[in-house]
């Protein structure tokens, strides 16, 4: 194991196999961690797992299927760090999926509650599986994924956004819950970050989207918010807990516009539906009249 600021630490990250959560495995890898991805597309974590071990982090990374909606796989996700590495200190809750889409008149049930079961339920049961484990241990970091679109209105899609904003609401109340235990609880929240899953293969009309809303004038890479993750994993953020920190090149600062940050929106959808991100599950989307 190499040194590092997270050297003898074990860290679990869900929807670890693209994005954010790949370049927070590369980093927390690259700063001495044991890394356990948790990813619902098996397909992506196997490779995932085979390229990060071309890169020489051999058996201290490993991959697990896991659907963070459901308890059973959460729960066993966790105790798995536990069994193979001897610890649990790190937990990035980050999996997550576009969510259902559209008009609020238009959205079905079963699409609003199935972007709250992999967005909100999935970093609540992230936050009290991880927490068992920690409280035997003597502590440690939670972090959960949360958005720029949970801090404000106006930023669609409306299910997105509401889970990210309950996300927040939770990860203050988690971090006062579990204080006494000296379990931190925070949450990161980027901006426009250059993910498949944020511009769905139309980089170029996202780029024109930043450019407007975003002061910053360089792209939010996934390795900007992989860095915050660092610090929060780490000791150097010992004395913080139940905060949020935004990493959206001053989007924030800037005042948040009647525009969607994401290529191809309009204020009005003309489209109804759910999309599942990078899980491999078809989106389910319709055309409205």
């Amino acid at each position: 194991m190499g040194s590092g600021r997270l050297s003898g630490r074990t860290a679990v990250i869900t929807g670890g196999s693209s994005g954010i959560g790949l370049a927070t495995a590369h980093r927390f890898l690259a700063e001495g961690a044991n890394v356990l991805i948790g990813d619902y597309n098996e397909e992506a974590a196997a490779s995932t797992i085979e390229k990060l071990r071309s890169d020489g982090h051999g058996d201290a990374v490993q991959v697990m299927r896991a659907d963070v909606s459901q308890e059973g796989d959460v729960k066993a996700l966790m105790g798995r760090a536990l069994d193979v590495f001897g610890s649990l200190d790190v937990v990035f809750n980050n999996a997550g999926i576009g969510g259902a889409i559209g008009p609020i008149v238009e959205t079905e049930v079963d699409h609003w509650d199935a972007t709250f079961a992999v967005m909100m339920r999935g970093v609540f049961l992230g936050v009290k599986h991880a927490a068992k484990i920690m409280m035997t241990l003597g502590g440690g970091s939670i972090i959960n994924t949360a958005s720029i679109a949970g801090l404000s209105s106006g930023v669609p899609p409306t299910a997105y956004s509401a889970t990210k904003a309950a996300v927040l609401s939770f990860t203050k109340n988690a971090a006062a819950e579990l204080a006494e235990h000296k379990i931190r609880v925070n949450a990161v929240s980027p901006g426009i970050i250059f993910t498949k899953l944020m511009h769905q293969g139309r980089d170029e009309l996202a780029e024109t989207t930043m450019r407007i809303v975003q002061p910053w004038p360089e792209r939010g890479q996934p390795e900007h918010v992989a860095n915050t993750l660092v610090f929060l994993a780490s000791e150097e953020s010992s004395f913080v807990t139940g905060e949020s920190i935004a990493v959206d090149g001053g989007y924030l600062a800037n005042g948040l516009l009647r525009m969607h940050p994401l290529p191809g929106a309009k204020t009005k959808p003309d489209y109804a539906g759910i999309t599942y991100g990078l899980t491999g599950r078809p989106r389910d989307v319709r055309k409205l009249s």
